[in-house]
């Protein structure tokens, strides 16, 4: 005889919603979005690049770049080389996917012969760019290394480090947006984003031995230029500072609205870095700094000195400035 608890509860139907009418309200939203964005029309998951499948596709990239740490456990030395070449064939080949279906979205299949061609060029110059890109990233995780008195191996940086991780996406999303293909690079960000904490956009332009320690909160806009050897801690935004509409009120798109950051500077804990600002070279931002103006190179600017010159500019402007 089976206990009255064991048998499933189940909600009365039509009593608590009313499916039918739900459905429908939500079919209206979607084609009242669809008939004010024709131009973003929504083609489906099968005709949008897919996240889950791009995130496979840079397990494997990452593998494919760094076989014996970042690939699979059965890959030694006498089989990496065999390994490196399926993985690249097999994930090249899904991105190729990846950025046909980006591409259809954004300008239509009407031609698919010209999307052909396009995602064609697109990963054929992403593949030839990825022993210079493993080069590249090799500056990041030795800059990590030499940067972090806690890291006890270049192994440890590049299995461990969360900037590692960000960095990786970064370099080749960065790569992918400039060669046309920014939904799918936007994604693989984001990807990364989600993982460490650490937001990127793919447009950013980062130069080599590039390190964020800690990472957690970093955020660095579209338009940025960071040069060579720059670090920074967690925390840190190099964001914009305001952002120009049009005659109609929509945000204007494309243009330079973060800072510019010069090789060997270093940014502490919270600063923020807001508008198209330089930082010169070799300078450094101390921690929890609101900066909006440029700086010269070998500058060095801390909380105490920026609050001292906006309390002297604050007195200097209502005239309170008695020489106290």
């Amino acid at each position: 005889m089976s206990d009255a608890h064991d048998e499933p509860i189940e909600a009365p139907a039509g009593h608590y919603w009313d499916i039918d009418l739900i459905a429908a309200e939500l079919r209206d939203a979607r084609e009242d979005w669809r008939n004010a964005h024709k131009r973003h029309a929504e083609h489906g998951a099968a005709g949008f690049p897919s996240r889950h499948v791009i995130d496979k596709i840079m397990i494997a990239l990452c593998g494919a770049l760094f076989p014996l740490r970042l690939g699979p456990s059965f890959v030694r030395q006498h089989n990496e080389e065999a390994f490196v070449a399926e993985t690249l064939q097999t994930a090249l080949s899904r991105l190729y996917g990846q950025i046909r279906l980006e591409l259809g979205y954004s300008v239509g299949a009407a031609d698919p012969h010209l999307v052909d061609g396009e995602a064609g060029r697109i990963i054929g110059h992403f593949a030839r760019e990825l022993p210079r890109l493993r080069r590249l990233i090799d500056t990041d995780v030795e800059a990590a290394y030499a940067g972090d008195p806690a890291a006890r191996s270049v192994d440890e940086v590049l299995i461990c480090y969360p900037c590692v991780l960000a960095i990786v996406h970064h370099r080749l999303a960065h790569l992918l947006h400039g060669l046309g293909a920014p939904l799918v690079a936007r994604i693989i960000s984001e990807i990364a984003n989600s993982r460490t904490g650490i937001d990127i956009h793919p447009g950013a332009s980062i130069g080599e031995a590039f390190f964020i320690d800690h990472g957690t909160g970093v955020v660095i806009g579209e338009t940025a230029i960071i040069g060579r050897r720059v670090r920074l801690y967690q925390a840190v935004t190099l964001g914009a500072r305001s952002f120009p509409a049009d005659a109609d009120g929509a945000l204007r798109r494309g243009l330079a609205r973060h800072p510019i950051v010069e090789d060997d500077v270093v940014i502490y804990a919270g600063a923020t870095i807001l508008g198209r600002v330089t930082i010169g070279a070799g300078s450094t931002i101390g921690g929890n700094v609101w900066l909006t103006t440029s700086v010269p190179p070998g500058s060095v600017i801390s909380q105490a000195r920026a609050h001292r010159d906006g309390i002297a500019e604050l007195l200097r402007l209502t005239g309170d400035d008695d020489g106290a």
